[in-house]
């Protein structure tokens, strides 16, 4: 385990924009370096690096971080691997906290079971290369879908061969338990093994930093099932994986967008044809974790789906996956050819132009959306609209809040509906309090698996009848404009952000399962100051500490406070390294430091944070006299208290006015 003490003096002599610069033309732009983001397609320069808080920040997809993530999330390295890279850079050598025996030896068993079923992976990738060359069954077929020895070498395309136990020839010990945990070999409930894979063309699966995790069969002869996957195993979840987004990754960022489609085949034969942007879900509805990766590839997606019921369903599955990420700045789309075809045989039949033509014309999901409603419903009758927006309350609670697609989405509906906006809003937060709809529950679960979509979780619980949080979780989740509250009753936001969408972050190191926290406008203006300045904790005593406990909506604060003491940071990007990447604070740093980028250092922030601790203070001792009041002032101790506070209210407001 690499010391945190360790990464934080890494990140003060690395330098955020060589490291960004090695992968990115950067050019100047004011105080801060301007690029196009290497993690979406743009083509005006979105992606910022500032040299002095040193992090990245894209305001077009929001990826946002440090040096270290910056290598985690561009070459697919891992934590340790980033840190090791930097490092001998800088001519660091890397230190490892001592484990404890457990944790060692839990340690090396991940490490060894990854790497075991790693090495049977590729071992039987390089059977099935050797058996396609030998097998004229299997080069007849790939030749009759149209498939070059190029573009099969290129997908790694095998043949498992027909032989129940094939495997075995390259693995002496079939009985070894990895080959089952794999997924390459099944075992009976009489104890007999038999190879999974037969007489199917082999579709290797690799993850998003290119290594070998699973495989996929398309039997060639009769027999089900069409096509086969490997099982759920250390490696593989195919709820998270995309066939061919490795391969693909060039072709999205030339063509500008990402193409959904249902099959391995489709994906082979379009690049065979020039379609080189496409990738497959792997026998599976769309899931959240698809959604997230391909945001990430890209901020235009076109599903592909056939044109019959079944296409339809996954479309709409897809489209309900989509609604919690939306952001006014993503397209999605849906193509629906003909029933008689899938994109590889159109793309045959028409020539790819044809079908970027097809692509162009692609349903927009606003639009789908409506029909889909539309169709389920007669909408010529009052009973078919009210059941219409019964149905469709749920999904478009799962817009998120803020956006100008929600707003463009609710009107078009009401329209269709034959309401007003102003009718339709309020049916929409008359949702029973305690009765979260399903849908609702499902963008929650897909705001949480993909971290980098603006959330709709608490916008649409308040919409579904809470009016805001209760008094005394005053920090829990969304970003929400600023509300007046018993502590800071008047005090006016000092700027905002506010809802700005936390980017993704890479796996292990900066995923967040919650949203950022509601922060009332004096929290907000202390985060800020604390985040410009991070060497302001070094000045705060403890009379300053005791007015920040004071404060229930400062629980942020005093965090930040002590994550600045206790990992010695002392820059916006070293305090990002350095948060808990699942906790909330985590949340509400990236969306604050996004605002920092363009602003200036105060001249005197010293002054800025006393004036904000008296503030504070202030309004605590203004809510505990009124409180005094409330109570008639009953008895000696309460009126002598109360004087004691007027003294220290008067001493406090002359300070300020000076």
């Amino acid at each position: 385990m690499i010391p945190e003490s360790f990464v934080q003096d890494l990140l003060a002599r690395v330098d955020v924009v060589d490291v960004v610069g090695r992968y990115v033309q950067l050019r100047k732009g004011g105080a801060n370096l301007l690029g196009l983001c290497p993690f979406h397609n743009e083509k005006s320069p979105s992606f910022t690096v500032s040299p002095t808080k040193q992090f990245y920040h894209c305001f077009g997809c929001g990826a946002h971080g440090t040096a270290i993530t910056f290598l985690i999330e561009h070459t697919g390295a891992s934590f340790p691997e980033a840190v090791r890279a930097l490092a001998g850079n800088v001519g660091m050598t890397v230190p490892e906290e001592p484990r404890s025996p457990r944790q060692q030896a839990a340690s090396r068993r991940r490490k060894e079971e990854v790497s075991r079923h790693q090495q049977v992976l590729e071992t039987a990738q390089a059977q099935y290369l050797r058996l396609l060359k030998g097998s004229e069954a299997a080069i007849a077929y790939l030749k009759r879908r149209g498939l070059t020895g190029a573009i099969a070498a290129r997908f790694g395309l095998g043949w498992s061969g027909t032989d129940r136990r094939g495997l075995a020839a390259v693995f002496p010990h079939y009985e070894d338990p990895t080959l089952v945990e794999s997924g390459l070999v099944i075992e009976a409930e009489d104890g007999r093994r038999y190879d999974r894979f037969r007489e199917r063309v082999m579709f290797p699966i690799r993850n998003a930093r290119g290594k070998l995790i699973g495989f996929g069969g398309r039997i060639i002869g009769k027999g089900e099932p069409k096509y086969l996957n490997s099982p759920e195993t250390p490696l593989f979840s195919k709820g998270q994986e995309l066939y061919g987004l490795w391969e693909a990754r060039a072709g999205i960022r030339a063509q500008g967008c990402v193409l959904v489609v249902e099959g391995y085949m489709d994906v082979v034969g379009l690049a065979q044809l020039g379609v080189e942007n496409a990738v497959a879900t792997l026998g599976t509805a769309t899931t959240a974790d698809h959604i997230q990766k391909l945001l990430r590839t890209s901020d235009r997606i076109i599903f592909s789906f056939d044109g019959d019921a079944a296409g339809r369903r996954a479309a709409w599955r897809a489209l309900q996956a989509c609604l919690p990420m939306l952001r006014d700045d993503v397209s999605v789309r849906f193509l629906f050819l003909p029933p008689e075809h899938d994109p590889d045989s159109y793309v045959r039949e028409f020539g790819a132009e044809a079908f970027r033509a097809c692509m162009d014309d692609a349903v927009p999901l606003s639009r789908f959306l409506m029909e889909e409603l539309a169709a389920r419903h007669p909408m010529d009758e009052a009973e078919g609209r009210a059941a219409c927006v019964h149905e469709a309350r749920p999904l478009l609670a799962m817009l998120p809040e803020g956006t100008t697609l929600r707003l463009q989405i609710e009107r078009e509906f009401a329209r269709q509906v034959l309401l007003t906006p102003e009718e339709l809003a309020a049916m929409l937060a008359a949702q029973p309090p305690g009765r979260q709809p399903l849908a609702v529950a499902a963008g929650r679960q897909a705001n949480a698996a993909a971290p980098g979509a603006v959330g709709p979780a608490d916008g649409a619980g308040r919409r579904a009848g809470h009016d805001g949080p209760p008094a005394d979780h005053a920090d829990m989740p969304d970003f929400p404009p600023d509300e007046p509250s018993p502590f800071f009753d008047g005090m006016p936001d000092d700027g905002g952000g506010a809802g700005f969408r936390p980017a993704g972050a890479p796996e292990g190191r900066a995923r967040r399962s919650r949203q950022p926290r509601a922060v009332a406008s004096m929290a907000k203006r202390l985060l800020r100051l604390l985040l410009a300045h991070p060497r302001l904790v070094d000045s705060l005593g403890d009379q300053q500490l005791e007015v920040l406990e004071q404060g229930p909506h400062l629980v942020l604060v005093r965090e930040l406070i002590a994550l600045a003491h206790t990992s010695g940071a002392r820059h916006v990007g070293a305090l990002l390294q350095a948060a808990d990447p699942e906790s909330d604070l985590a949340g509400v740093l990236a969306s604050l430091s996004a605002e920092l980028l363009d602003q200036d250092d105060l001249p005197d922030p010293q002054t800025e944070w006393n004036d904000a601790l008296r503030r504070i203070e202030l309004d605590a001792l203004k809510a505990e006299q009124s409180a005094l009041v409330q109570g008639g002032l009953a008895g000696e101790a309460a009126r002598s208290r109360y004087q004691e506070l007027t003294r220290r209210i008067t001493l406090l407001s002359t300070v300020s006015l000076r």
